[in-house]
């Protein structure tokens, strides 16, 4: 946790956070002060209007997340256009994210990949993105959760190739983070052998195939903070710091 960080989640008029019970102890651990709201998925739009509006009163929103880069694959993706489309300044300070990560440590070509967060629930919806992916050369990054874990393995292995090279990631940073590395049908099958995978959702880096072939600010502020498995993450950038 960086002073900066500190300072920021200090200055700030409001903290909208993802889960107000989880950042209450980081909160409290630096002994920050600082009123929280509630913004999450099931309330991000409604949220976003009011904590636009609050901008455009002239105070300063510090937005936390939970697990991720703030507005990748969050929430926040939906108030930081709102934001910009009202004029309203948007900062962040770059910090880990769990995509960017997994990738690091995949041991899959890391010079051009694509990522594609959550694959889509309904069915039709599902199959057509995955399809999508079927000549894409290069590295795919995705985000699943355990209990669907097998299933969405299955479907990709389907598509990409049971020969592709898969990596998947877990529990980055924690004590129990594991990375397993093997061909698709390799790792599906000792997925089914060990039954339902434990934990957060998992990161899916499946290697690429070889082929050959603004709006101007008005000095109010909206800004992003996060935390990642314990770690800081993504900030935002304090005047003058």
């Amino acid at each position: 946790m960086s002073p900066r960080a500190i300072e920021t989640l200090r200055a700030a008029d409001l903290i909208a956070a993802e889960d107000t019970r989880n950042t209450i102890k980081l909160l409290n651990h630096f002994e920050i002060k600082t009123h929280m709201t509630s913004y999450h998925e099931y309330n991000r739009t409604e949220k976003a209007y009011e904590l636009v509006r609050r901008a455009e009163q002239g105070e300063t929103i510090a937005v936390v997340s939970d697990a991720g880069m703030p507005a990748i694959s969050d929430p926040g993706e939906v108030l930081v256009r709102m934001a910009l489309d009202a004029g309203i300044e948007v900062t962040i300070v770059p910090g880990p994210c769990a995509a960017v990560s997994a990738l690091a440590i995949s041991g899959q070509t890391t010079g051009r990949f694509v990522f594609e967060a959550f694959l889509p629930q309904e069915k039709k919806e599902r199959r057509a993105r995955i399809e999508g992916l079927r000549d894409e050369t290069r590295t795919i990054v995705l985000y699943e959760a355990p209990h669907r874990l097998a299933k969405t393995l299955a479907e990709l292995a389907e598509v990409l190739g049971g020969e592709r090279e898969l990596s998947l990631v877990r529990e980055l940073t924690k004590r129990h983070e594991e990375v397993q590395r093997g061909k698709f049908f390799l790792l599906f099958g000792a997925l089914r052998r060990g039954g339902r995978p434990s934990g957060n959702s998992r990161r899916i880096c499946a290697g690429h195939i070889r082929k050959e072939r603004g709006r101007t600010a008005r000095g109010r502020n909206i800004r992003f903070f996060g935390f990642y498995a314990g770690r800081t993450c993504g900030l935002v950038r304090v005047p003058g710091l």
